[in-house]
């Protein structure tokens, strides 16, 4: 033991600096005091950047303090986010037998009806007038594991988060595994991973504020290594999962299309597509077993709450994010100023039915024209989409490049990791006079970010800058 303490003395003296600054981020921080969150995200982003340098060769290390310092957070109430007393109130919804996609918490308030759902008023005030107004979006995966939560928690709010963590954490160390088995089915340095694992970005959105892109993203990683496995069937049920979860992957499925078409001994040249169609032929079967099972899938899934209003309410609160929510954008912030000073108002309404569509094209594009034919190409085509489709979006929450972030660390681009340290100037809208996003600040991350993204598609044999 004094031996590892002797030559581990840095990486594990970093480790005992971050565990102070999360501490005081999980205990002792008010999302209004931005000053303080900006400084003790950037001091644990550089430290947990030298820690993964100096450490990067001692994988269980870095393995055991990841986790530990997810370990920190068990029990502290989220205090960036405000979304975990819906998934709180949607498992008890369903534990009590309730489909909690036909009715609103908001709908349980007004009738009066305080007792179907224990802790309802102090649930529906902690969620905000927002999120109670409007019907649930968390596909049945989800719900799932919320009923979990409730089930095993009684009911005990701070029970409830603990459940919820222990999932996300489950979740992150299914990352650490499996994102380290895809590196080395790609040939790349495996320490690689944590720069997902270890980024304070994924330890404070995920773990510390409960947000699930965790477990969607643990599904997705699976499903990647299984493609590359050439394990078609558990591939796509892994995909599935993940869409159920959330819905983002659902929108990466068409990039995986070259690469089913490709085999071990050689790979497929989308150019010869129309030269020699017995290409495509043969591997029809499998195209159809991949995609068809994927969306079967997905469609099961969601079988238990296919009853009245669902898919009104479903298609309804999904659709808020692209025509009435607007936080942190970046092309739409610039349409949207356009509108202004053309038409006089605020054009979402319009812009949000059109940029969705864009976005659907920009990936077809990009899924049959651009050679995605090995996996490489295939991930990083997956990144290029994700990250047009943020900057396209009328809504990017932090928590949201934990997608591109993860895709990021199987490629050559390190925007996406710069980008997990930039979007957390959004949080300065969040100031203690009210909301008020700060658009000085919305423009820097995104300037800077989309300068390193074009530097590194600029200059693709370079060496990745870290």
């Amino acid at each position: 033991m004094p031996a590892f303490l002797k030559y581990q003395k840095i990486p594990l003296l970093f480790g005992l600096l971050l565990s102070l600054f999360y501490l005081s981020f999980a205990y002792d921080l008010d999302r209004g005091d931005f000053t303080k969150l900006i400084l003790l995200y950037t001091a644990c982003f550089l430290i947990s950047y030298k820690l993964i340098e100096i450490g990067k060769s001692n994988f269980l290390l870095l393995g055991g303090i990841a986790i530990g310092l997810r370990l920190l957070f068990l029990p502290a109430i989220p205090n960036l986010s405000q979304d975990f007393y819906r998934f709180i109130w949607d498992g008890r919804m369903l534990l009590q037998g309730f489909n909690p996609y036909l009715t609103t918490p908001e709908s349980f308030m007004i009738a009066q009806e305080y007792d179907i759902v224990h802790q309802s008023r102090t649930l529906v005030q902690g969620m905000g007038a927002l999120n109670a107004s409007n019907y649930t979006n968390y596909p049945p995966i989800n719900q799932f594991l919320f009923g979990i939560a409730a089930f095993l928690s009684g009911k005990s709010i701070t029970t409830s988060v603990v459940v919820l963590r222990v999932i996300i954490i489950l979740a992150d160390i299914g990352i650490l595994i499996y994102g380290r088995k895809l590196l080395q089915k790609l040939k790349l340095p495996e320490y690689q991973v944590f720069w997902y694992v270890l980024n304070p970005f994924i330890i404070i959105e995920m773990t510390g504020n409960l947000h699930f892109e965790s477990v969607m993203l643990f599904f997705l990683v699976m499903a990647l290594y299984l493609l590359l496995c050439r394990r078609w069937i558990w591939s796509s049920i892994f995909f599935a999962f993940s869409i159920s979860v959330k819905l983002i992957p659902l929108m990466l499925l068409p990039l995986a299309f070259q690469f089913l078409l490709s085999d071990r001994s050689s790979v497929f040249r989308y150019g010869q597509l129309l030269h020699r169609p017995q290409l495509i032929i043969k591997r029809i079967p499998r195209l159809i077993a991949f995609y068809g099972l994927t969306l079967g899938v997905v469609v099961v899934s969601f079988f238990p709450f296919l009853e009245g209003q669902f898919y009104d309410n479903f298609g309804a609160s999904v659709a808020l994010w692209f025509q009435k929510f607007e936080f942190n954008a970046s092309i739409y912030y610039i349409i949207r100023w356009i509108g202004f000073q053309t038409i006089g108002w605020n054009i979402i309404a319009d812009v949000g039915k059109i940029l969705p569509l864009i976005v659907t094209g920009i990936i077809l594009v990009i899924s049959f024209f651009r050679k995605n034919s090995d996996a490489l190409a295939m991930i990083s085509a997956m990144l290029l989409s994700i990250s047009v489709y943020f900057l396209l979006s009328t809504t990017v929450h932090p928590w949201y490049i934990a997608t591109p972030l993860l895709l990021g660390i199987f490629t050559r681009y390190r925007f996406p990791m710069l980008w997990s340290l930039m979007v957390f100037l959004s949080y300065s809208a969040y100031g203690n006079d009210g909301f008020k996003e700060h658009f000085g600040l919305i423009a820097l991350e995104y300037l800077v970010v989309i300068g390193l993204a074009i530097y590194e598609m600029s200059y693709p044999k370079r060496r990745p800058i870290f």
